[in-house]
């Protein structure tokens, strides 16, 4: 499966670099990085046929973009020339296999991408990262719904947890989130490709991680409550500041209480208990 890479130029780039991005979400983009003129956007390159991004118009800003596309073998190549690690306050390095430990960290994470995007450079999953060490993982089961490269499985079961699961739709997410749980050695964790269907079969949750698209999360918020135990916790990110109210909103209608929410740039994240 091959990944596209839009690259937009917005002028100015704020707030429009935003406003795009919330609305372009729906097409099925599924990673954004921000740049000095604007950002990147990436989607699958079967769900890009019927796109056409050229019927979008704004009256406060102008955009403009290219279309790169990334092949699956040259995946690694790209990563691997631009990587740094990632250092989360003194909690959390997340490095590749050619970076020395960082020192003066609580843990260390080690991945290999390769096609699976979730290297921790994007604000939600340093978000959810920081967040998961307010929480109590002891003896708890987990949930990491769209794990892409495994981080914060990887990162529940150093935190304490007794039993994890991963779960994509993505066979490359799959076998890298496999690949990155052996590399830091972790005994408890089962990565399966599937989908929310699949909790059908899967017995409760404590914790419930979900780091995936407003839509995608709309949809699968009243699976999340019918599959976490009472006083659990879930943990959404991957969309806007904007669109918190009418997740929050949703969420009350499913047992779900707002503990603590917060932001980077213009991407949010929820922490909800169940009641």
């Amino acid at each position: 499966m091959n990944y596209l890479n839009y690259q937009f130029t917005v002028t100015p780039p704020e707030p429009g670099s935003e406003i795009l991005m919330a609305i372009i979400a729906d097409f099925g983009f599924d990673t954004f990085n921000t740049t000095p003129n604007g950002f990147e956007a990436f989607i699958k390159e079967d769900e890009a046929k019927n796109i056409n991004l050229s019927d979008l118009k704004f009256d406060d800003f102008n955009y403009a973009f290219t279309i790169q596309k990334i092949e699956q073998t040259n995946w690694n190549n790209e990563w691997e020339k631009n990587f740094e690690p990632v250092i989360i306050d003194d909690l959390l390095a997340i490095r590749a296999n050619f970076h020395q430990p960082i020192n003066n960290v609580k843990f260390n994470i080690e991945i290999t991408p390769k096609m699976s995007f979730g290297t921790g450079h994007h604000q939600t999953t340093r978000l959810v990262s920081k967040q998961l060490f307010n929480l109590n993982f002891k003896d708890k089961r987990v949930l990491d719904m769209g794990c892409g490269t495994g981080i914060l499985a990887i990162l529940s079961e150093f935190l304490g947890a007794k039993n994890v699961l991963g779960i994509d739709i993505d066979e490359w997410s799959v076998e890298n989130s496999i690949e990155n749980v052996t590399i830091n050695k972790c005994k408890t964790i089962h990565i399966k490709k599937g989908d929310i269907q699949d909790l059908e079969i899967e017995n409760n949750f404590d914790i419930i991680l979900a780091n995936i698209n407003k839509n995608i999360l709309k949809q699968h918020i009243p699976s999340y409550s019918k599959k976490l135990n009472a006083d659990g916790k879930l943990i959404l990110s991957g969309f806007f500041t904007t669109d918190t109210a009418e997740l929050i909103d949703l969420c009350k209608q499913h047992q779900l209480v707002l503990d603590t929410n917060n932001f980077e740039n213009e991407w949010a994240m929820l922490m909800l208990s169940k009641h």
